[in-house]
């Protein structure tokens, strides 16, 4: 597009700006808007261009980034400031995240302030606090299911806590992370209740039919998301007498953001968050953004170009906001979220690193890295400015979407293999790990597991059977995971109660809100008298917390563990074992050897395969976490079972 028509645009719609927003001191904005006009002109154009009010939607678009800066506190602004001169700042090895409940690891969010120190006590610096927005009770999909994406939902606090958990986490040097619902509504938001009175102009907010021809061609290509309980992607709306799209539940109402009403809403929305103090937004299901027929309506290119829009825009009012892409889908698709720069990331700065979350449990489940090398050798490779959030356990069920290539490679047969998985975590193959299947679909034979980290890795059942060597075990797989994680290249990602080994909570089926969903099994409510327990030694909980609490401090002190695509895989002929090396590209010669393995029984590495990695077979090690030299015999490094290490040269 010829610049010129977009500088004249600009400039109209400048002359254009409610006198109100005129006479602010808009500088930093102005200096902004000027910088990422252009792209934006051209993501809005690419998407409305056709429209006849596109100019007027132009000025509403370039209203609200106003509006949207004008709200922001002087002390934001001083941290956009800062950020923007450091811009990397996020591809740090200090940011170490954890993702809870609200009213899960406290009493509500008031509660949640007073108990901070323990992010600091761990080591925790970036907290992100599941959905806390207004849903209706009972249908709220877990939060996900808004019907008011400005009001707290009153039974964990208000909108005046949040500024509290704000304010109260910037005095400690800790990020607070929200998340924005961005495909969907609940059916009882106020958009919806319009919609459903008949209103023309709401009912464009979402994909609304009269007939089922529309649904009907939709369907032919739209994969089932919830089979087994929400089949199909339509839901009939007896009050309007038409067909609405529901993609995830039926009280769930996919937006139609082919309006570019509903983009301005949203984007309205995200900077309203951010101007609540949130430092990093996860946009959630953004895979599902843009709808086409023919397609499986997911990862479609304008989906993109709405993510690359709102990046642009926020950068404008807000630059420094991070968003995390929460796409749990392959990794050639994954990738697409960071954006199409070459360096930057002009979609989403981060994003979930789901695969290696599966293929760790692959690793677990089969005590050998073949399918964990193989995939993480086919993980793309992320733009510079851009980074992974790698994490073990999170609020879902765990999938194991590896790619069947792979599978295969790694000498397993996809579907058969997928199987065993289910069947292992579920504790049908030798009752160690204590899950549940989730989704199980009698069709495809496909499954999902839940299940809290401690039990997963067979703490539950070790403790039932007072089995020391069994609970030391579990344990070592516990610290094995997040041995991985926190050194991987990233923010790794702690879920709630995995530092303390909190073990499933099977309370979810006597809830007749919860019944239905066993997701629940692994969100519960910290015992925080049981959580004192990580103070006593002797307890699993005093053994788990110290380890995780001593690696989060040392890997905040290795800069060969910041994000810069400093990671070489290390090809091993021991497939009990996982190798890579971490670097620091200032100072290539400060490398962390970085070595897991994956069995209960001892394993050797020779250090021949070393030779060619600025090693030698004679080079003599340091283990970053202990303290003390490993086991070195006849030119191989002994790892005991489940043993980690960070080594570096003497």
């Amino acid at each position: 597009m010829y610049e010129q028509i977009s500088h004249s645009l600009l400039n109209s719609i400048l002359d254009d700006l409610k006198p109100e927003i005129r006479r602010q001191d808009l500088r930093h904005f102005y200096t902004r808007l000027g910088a990422n006009f252009y792209a934006i002109h051209s993501l809005f154009y690419t998407l409305y261009g056709h429209r006849d009010d596109f100019k007027l939607q132009m000025l509403r678009l370039v209203e609200t980034m106003a509006k949207g800066y004008i709200d922001r506190s002087p002390e934001l602004e001083r941290l956009d400031i800062q950020r923007e001169k450091d811009h990397n700042w996020f591809l740090s090895q200090k940011w170490v995240g954890m993702a809870l409940y609200s009213n899960g690891f406290a009493d509500n969010l008031s509660d949640l302030v007073s108990k901070s120190s323990y992010f600091q006590e761990l080591g925790i610096n970036m907290v992100h606090i599941m959905p806390i927005l207004k849903c209706p009770d009972g249908k709220s999909d877990g939060g996900y299911a808004v019907s008011d994406f400005r009001q707290i939902d009153e039974s964990v606090g208000d909108l005046e806590d949040v500024r509290l958990i704000a304010e109260d986490f910037r005095k400690r040097d800790i990020l607070l992370v929200l998340d924005i619902v961005l495909n969907h509504t609940s059916d009882e938001h106020e958009w919806a209740r319009q919609a459903m009175k008949g209103d023309s102009r709401f009912q464009d907010y979402y994909y609304i039919f009269e007939g089922r021809e529309v649904p009907d061609m939709f369907e032919q290509s739209m994969p089932e998301v919830f089979p087994a309980t929400d089949p199909g992607n339509f839901t009939w709306n007896p009050e309007m007498g038409k067909w609405v799209m529901t993609v995830f539940h039926d009280y769930q109402w996919d937006l139609n953001y082919s309006n570019p009403t509903v983009f301005i809403e949203m984007l309205d929305i995200i900077l309203f968050w951010a101007n609540q103090g949130v430092d990093v937004l996860r946009l959630d299901a953004v895979a599902f953004l843009w709808k086409k027929i023919g397609t499986s309506c997911q990862n479609e290119r304008k989906a993109h170009l709405i993510l690359q829009l709102m990046k642009d825009c926020c950068q404008v009012s807000a630059p420094g906001v991070l968003f995390i892409a929460e796409a749990i889908v392959a990794p050639v698709e994954v990738i697409k979220y960071f954006g199409e720069d070459a360096i930057a990331a002009k979609e989403c700065e981060i994003a979930y690193n789901a695969t290696l979350m599966a293929l760790l449990w692959d690793a677990v489940a089969t005590k050998n890295t073949k399918l964990l090398s193989q995939g993480i050798k086919s993980l793309p490779n992320k733009l510079e400015r851009a980074t992974w959030l790698n994490y073990v356990r999170c609020h879902d069920d765990i999938g194991f979407g590896f790619d069947d290539n792979d599978i295969r490679l790694a000498g397993y047969e996809p579907a058969s293999h997928r199987r065993f998985l289910v069947d292992y975590f579920s504790g049908k193959f030798d009752g160690s790990a204590r899950g549940l299947e989730f989704m199980h679909n009698e069709a495809t034979g496909d499954g999902r597991i839940c299940g809290s980290l401690a039990s997963l890795v067979g703490l539950e059942s070790a403790l039932e059977s007072e089995d020391k060597t069994l609970i030391s075990d579990a344990i070592n797989r516990i610290l094995l995971l997040h041995g991985i994680i926190l050194s991987f290249g990233g923010i790794p990602l702690i879920y709630n109660g995995d530092a303390i080994g909190v073990l499933n909570d099977y309370s979810f089926s006597e809830d007749p809100s919860k019944c239905n969903d066993n997701r629940w099994v692994h969100r519960p409510k910290i015992d925080w008298e049981k959580a004192e327990l990580r103070k006593k030694q002797g307890t699993e909980q005093y053994a788990i917390f110290t380890a995780m609490k001593k690696m989060i401090s040392i890997r905040k002190e290795i800069s060969a563990f910041a994000d810069f695509n400093n990671r070489e895989l290390l090809h091993l002929e021991n497939e009990h074992l996982l190798g890579f090396i971490r670097f620091d590209h200032q100072r290539p010669s400060e490398k962390v050897l970085v070595l897991a393995n994956f069995d209960v029984n001892l394993q050797y590495l020779d250090l021949s395969v070393l030779s060619n990695k600025g090693f030698s077979a004679y080079s003599q090690f340091i283990d970053l976490y202990s303290g003390k030299k490993p086991t070195q015999l006849d030119e191989s490094i002994v790892l005991q079972g489940y043993q980690f290490y960070w080594l570096t040269e003497i």
